[in-house]
């Protein structure tokens, strides 16, 4: 009551100011950036909300929803931290929406009513570069029994494509629960497909390989528009790979029949720094205190952990859990002492859920320490409760089972990275005498090796060169070249393994405004 009184008197200010609200000037352009993407034709949203005749029909409605801040769905609070896309009304928005209905929705000049958006057809993101299809349609079996299926699409790339992000298209919202996608260039998966006599095969669990675990792309959630990857920054997909999708088909009485499509977006300028994943789950080292068991009738607080060996630039967030999670809080504590808060989530809501990302990168030092304290309400005073009476619930796939399941997306620090402001369609800079430059650092060869390692970079221009190489601890294994000159051009370097340790380090060069990694496995 508080917060629609206090809209109330936001309202009477707006009018008081600007005169009469009208549809051209002043809902439109509310409409159109922050409802339309979801309300029109083929998408999400149950009605269309793209001109003043459906927009009017709706009035009442539309008020209402957005005064409680039931719409549009945002469920990061813009106080704590703040994301790229945010769908949330400012109070003075939500104001002029409700002085436009109560004052009959007046429709205004038409001079000033801005163009509706260009949608992509199919899509939320824009024109896809690969559309993958079901080879058919996929029937689930109902009962109202959970049933994880993993579908393999063949891509039939013939080179390396950097992917810059995947758009699921669902062909029926009603019972496919959420998505992962994965990559397989063994050929098992398409043996496992094979095997099964129905179409896919059967994924709980996971995708039935070990490697696809490593080979993971950001999946797909209800309410989510996909987020592409900042400027530079992309993962690779193989040529010849079959990507995989492990769909969660929820419990469903009847039988249900989904076709589903996958958009696939490649990045159009080089890729820099291969984009890395650290998922926090209940388990060690995450983990602190009770395990992850919820009684019933109980709220519960769970609290999780990881201290960072190594400097990296984080860039995104998705939190995920099911129906009897409350809230989320993420943030950081530097080796100062300093805070930086990442992510809270005080209202959640398993409808609305999807991939968070900053406006700007988050730099976290060696020794920063990120806190997830994640809380669930097991009782039934929690209406999204799917047991009645409340039982005892642990981790699982299931829809009556709970996750804490939060990947961070993150890149190897760059010098520079804490001036770059990240924005849904290019990479500005604010510092001008930070830029992007095109000096490059080769994979390196062998990968594995045993006794010999070859370093290959490219210089665009003269520049002091700095290559050393780091354990996953982050410290200092070996220097290479320290600010040694390097004219343009190409550059190798070898590296004597005969007395390293078997393991997994990064080969680091740093440059004026530069700095690239390349991961490294040493084999005995």
């Amino acid at each position: 009551m508080k917060s629609i009184l206090s809209i109330a008197f936001i309202m009477s200010i707006v009018v008081a100011a600007s005169g009469q609200v009208t549809f051209t000037k002043d809902i439109a352009p509310i409409i159109y950036n922050k409802c339309t993407t979801c309300h029109r034709p083929n998408e999400i949203g149950p009605f269309s909300l793209t001109n003043y005749d459906e927009v009017a029909s709706y009035a009442d409605m539309i008020k209402y929803a957005t005064a409680i801040r039931y719409m549009p769905p945002w469920k990061a609070d813009p106080h704590f931290s703040r994301f790229i896309g945010e769908r949330a009304l400012t109070d003075d928005e939500i104001a002029k929406i409700a002085a436009w209905v109560d004052n009959g929705v007046p429709y205004g000049n038409s001079a000033e009513e801005p163009p509706l958006p260009n949608f992509p057809t199919g899509s939320q993101v824009g024109t896809p570069d690969l559309i993958l299809h079901f080879a058919q349609s996929f029937t689930h079996k109902g009962g109202n029994e959970d049933e994880y299926r993993v579908f393999v699409f063949p891509t039939g790339l013939t080179q390396d494509k950097e992917i810059s992000t995947i758009e699921l298209r669902p062909g029926n919202r009603k019972v496919l629960h959420h998505a992962l996608f994965a990559y397989d260039v063994t050929g098992s998966a398409e043996a496992m497909d094979a095997a099964d006599p129905k179409y896919g095969y059967d994924g709980f669990g996971g995708f039935g390989i070990d490697e696809a675990l490593n080979n993971m792309f950001p999946g797909y959630v209800p309410g989510q528009k996909p987020v592409p990857y900042p400027h530079g920054l992309g993962q690779t997909l193989p040529a010849g790979a079959d990507l995989l999708m492990q769909a969660h088909y929820g419990p469903f009485a009847n039988e249900s029949v989904d076709s589903s499509t996958i958009n696939v977006f490649f990045k159009k300028e080089p890729v820099e720094r291969q984009v890395q994943n650290l998922i926090f789950l209940p388990i060690s080292p995450f983990l602190t205190g009770d395990i992850f068991l919820m009684p019933p009738n109980t709220v519960k607080t769970f609290h999780t952990q990881y201290t960072t060996p190594i400097k990296v630039s984080v860039f995104a967030i998705w939190p995920h859990a099911h129906l009897l999670n409350k809230s989320y809080e993420v943030f950081a504590v530097h080796p100062n002492g300093d805070t930086t808060n990442l992510i809270r989530i005080p209202d959640w809501d398993f409808n609305w859920q999807g991939v968070y990302s900053f406006k700007k990168f988050i730099v976290l030092e060696p020794g920063t320490t990120v806190y997830a304290n994640v809380t669930y309400d097991n009782t039934s005073n929690n209406a999204s409760n799917p047991n009645s009476p409340p039982a005892w619930v642990t981790w699982g796939e299931k829809t009556t089972d709970e996750m804490l399941f939060m990947p961070i997306n993150f890149v190897l620090y760059k010098q520079g990275d804490e001036n770059i402001q990240l924005d849904e369609e290019t990479t500005g800079i604010e510092d001008p005498n930070v830029r992007f430059v095109n000096h490059y650092l080769a994979p390196i060869i062998p990968n594995p090796a045993r006794d010999e390692a070859i370093i290959n970079f490219v210089l665009e221009h003269p520049d002091h060169i700095t290559l050393r190489v780091l354990d996953m601890q982050g410290k200092v294994v070996d220097n290479i070249a320290t600010d040694e000159w390097n004219s343009e051009g190409a550059h190798l370097r070898s590296i004597d393994l005969n007395q390293w340790a078997p393991g997994a380090y990064f080969v680091q060069m740093t440059g004026t405004n530069f700095m690239q990694s390349q991961k490294l496995t040493v084999v005995k």
